[in-house]
């Protein structure tokens, strides 16, 4: 079994609570609040009136209200965009980045551990703290969010052993599932071109939510016609915005070029051909398809 842990320094926590707390969350995310339970979290989104993605985050029951496991880089940005959102609204929302960290580790390692349930999204307390299995898809295993003092005694007790972030990064992607740069992607396409049905962070049956008339629109009307793909770089490196070509028709464009790259990408056009190497101008790629996609 393996016995790597990710400590993901890159992810911050957000508390919000207050009696107002579940509707306001209720009318602004992608998802369903009322999945959210001491015993089940939830992957969601915020997106522009429009449906454009914004912000994704994990929603965790904690005490009287929420904790939202977000990307450090989107934080400041989520914490602002609220605090907009709350008006008159009885809501506090705190960045408690400081004293909460999120550590990752492996599926077969969470079904390891008394009280977990191979269940999307399970969540139980181990000695107070939640563990999450990954709302999204479980080969990204579980996730604890815990008090930074007491992070390395439990990490010893659950007998897990520090590795390299990179490694969980490089396991994400290949699952097709954007571990960083998010930012990279605001306002450049919808929230539901991003996959979000498919890991679990949208609900069609729950009501208004900002940006949930194009989100339906899309859905209902069978015009969803691009998805955020992975790219695999055989060599050279891409340009964050190039546009991507196959038989001189446009088929697509690179959003995040780093480290762990994506495009956007019209997967059910015709020039679309999942097993040929395109070239870009600076090196040549592969756009491969997740299993969890079904095209």
């Amino acid at each position: 079994m393996n016995s790597s842990v990710y400590i993901l320094e890159d992810r911050a926590i957000l508390y919000i609570n207050g009696e107002d707390t579940k509707d306001f969350l209720q009318n602004l995310i992608s998802n369903d609040i009322n999945k959210v339970t001491d015993s089940s979290s939830c992957f969601a989104s915020l997106l522009t009136p429009q449906g454009k993605f914004l912000y994704e985050f994990i929603v965790v029951k904690h005490k009287s209200g929420y904790f939202i496991d977000c990307e450090k880089s989107q934080s400041e940005e989520i914490f602002k965009q609220l605090n907009l959102y709350k008006i008159r609204s009885k809501v506090e929302i705190l960045n408690l980045s400081n004293e909460f960290v999120v550590a990752s580790f492996g599926f077969d390692k969470y079904l390891s551990i008394e009280g977990a349930q191979d269940i999307l999204g399970f969540t139980f307390k181990y000695r107070e703290d939640p563990i999450i299995l990954d709302p999204r898809n479980k080969d990204l295993g579980a996730r604890l969010i815990i008090n930074l003092e007491k992070l390395y005694l439990s990490l010893k007790k659950l007998e897990l052993k520090d590795d390299k972030i990179e490694n969980y990064y490089s396991k994400s992607h290949k699952l097709g599932i954007v571990p960083k740069n998010l930012n990279k992607l605001k306002n450049k396409l919808f929230g539901i071109e991003c996959n979000f049905e498919e890991l679990n962070g949208i609900d069609f049956k729950k009501g208004c939510y900002v940006g949930q008339e194009n989100t339906a629109r899309i859905k209902l009307k069978n015009k969803l016609s691009k998805r955020l793909l992975p790219i695999e770089i055989i060599d050279g490196k891409l340009s964050e915005d190039e546009t991507i070509f196959f038989n001189d028709v446009e088929i697509g464009k690179v959003l995040i070029n780093e480290e762990y790259p994506f495009a956007l990408i019209k997967y059910s056009d015709e020039n679309f051909n999942k097993d040929f190497v395109f070239k870009a101008k600076g090196g040549s790629f592969r756009i491969f398809v997740p299993e969890w996609i079904k095209i």
